[in-house]
């Protein structure tokens, strides 16, 4: 038992390490992106560039651990595109939701270190129409959409396990997180992120809360059609995780194949339940050999066998007769006493 134990617990990563990764990465990147837009006074290079450095570094930090999602519209999409049980799906948004709060409270609180800082539509808050940037609430509903759908599209590809350039990944989705930024800042504040938006709007005043819908919804439809549309397109590098996609069923902690791949990070975008990963590690454990009456259970067979017998003791070796007497060495000796069991002597 204490072998199986130790498996299970070097070879799972456990629910409680993808919510701790999950809160740390989203803290940061709202902290962060929504912070050197306040303290540039949202000039666009400093803020793209901020967001996009912010998910390279912490996909690197913790994306073995949770795939870094940081993102509820990214795991939907992964979700939808087969990489991530739907089960999951809870955890992982709230992790994210918990993280991007957070970050917004501590936010707010260090900017009224500024004299008379007041963080009623000027908190990096998202916006559209006339409350906002002006930018029509239909076109919003569209760019962010788009946007979102251009970015799980990415994410897709670079974690997709038949990419030969794993280490890469991080890169490429904080880039494309830059580029998404400069595209867009001045019309929507850019979110393709739920919880970015949520994280600062909830300090942001009533016409920012009231407009979250849109940047809840849009990111979510653009990451939704980006994960069912990936491996229609392009196919799939293996089988969809039991219980994703268009399947909602609860994965069976049951043996599945694997789906390895030569980077952990590509090892978390195609990640099994961790029900189903338990019972792998389980499974793989060298069991007890079980013996009951002398009998043995043979897991191949499917039967009892006579259960292997010790190995009978030596006999003890005879010892001569210290009255006897002794021969020399050259002479023949008489035959050694061959040891015989009691009843035969």
């Amino acid at each position: 038992m204490a072998d199986t134990a130790d498996v299970s617990t070097t070879t799972v990563t456990t629910t409680g390490h993808k919510v701790a990764a999950e809160v740390l990465g989203t803290f940061v990147l709202v902290f962060f992106g929504c912070g050197a837009a306040l303290m540039s006074g949202g000039d666009y290079v400093a803020t793209g560039l901020t967001f996009g450095l912010t998910v390279l570094v912490m996909a690197y930090a913790v994306g073995r651990i949770s795939g870094a999602h940081f993102n509820p519209a990214v795991t939907v999409g992964a979700a939808m595109g087969g990489r991530l049980a739907w089960t999951q799906v809870p955890v992982y948004v709230g992790a994210q939701l918990a993280g991007a709060v957070g970050a917004g409270g501590v936010l707010w609180i260090l900017m009224h270190g500024y004299d008379g800082f007041d963080s009623k539509g000027n908190f990096a808050q998202n916006s559209f129409g006339n409350d906002g940037t002006g930018y029509a609430w239909w076109a919003a509903l569209l760019l962010e959409m788009l946007l979102t759908g251009v970015f799980i599209l990415v994410i897709l590809a670079v974690t997709d396990e038949r990419n030969e350039h794993p280490a890469m990944a991080p890169l490429a989705i904080g880039l494309a997180l830059a580029m998404i930024h400069f595209a867009s800042m001045s019309a929507t504040g850019t979110s393709v992120n739920p919880a970015r938006s949520i994280g600062v709007g909830l300090f942001a005043g009533t016409d920012a809360i009231i407009q979250l819908w849109l940047f809840i919804l849009a990111p979510l439809i653009g990451g939704s059609v980006a994960g069912f549309a990936y491996p229609l397109i392009f196919g799939r590098g293996s089988e969809p995780i039991p219980g994703s996609g268009l399947d909602f069923a609860r994965p069976a902690p049951a043996a599945v194949p694997g789906y390895g791949a030569p980077d952990q990070y590509q090892q978390q975008w195609n990640q099994q339940d961790p029900a189903v990963q338990s019972a792998q590690a389980h499974a793989q454990a060298p069991a007890e050999p079980i013996i009951q009456d002398g009998w043995m259970w043979d897991a191949a067979a499917q039967q009892w066998v006579p259960a292997p017998q010790p190995a009978a003791p030596a006999p003890p070796a005879a010892q001569p007769d210290p009255g006897a007497p002794q021969q020399d060495a050259g002479t023949d000796q008489q035959p050694t006493q061959q040891y015989q069991p009691p009843g035969q002597q």
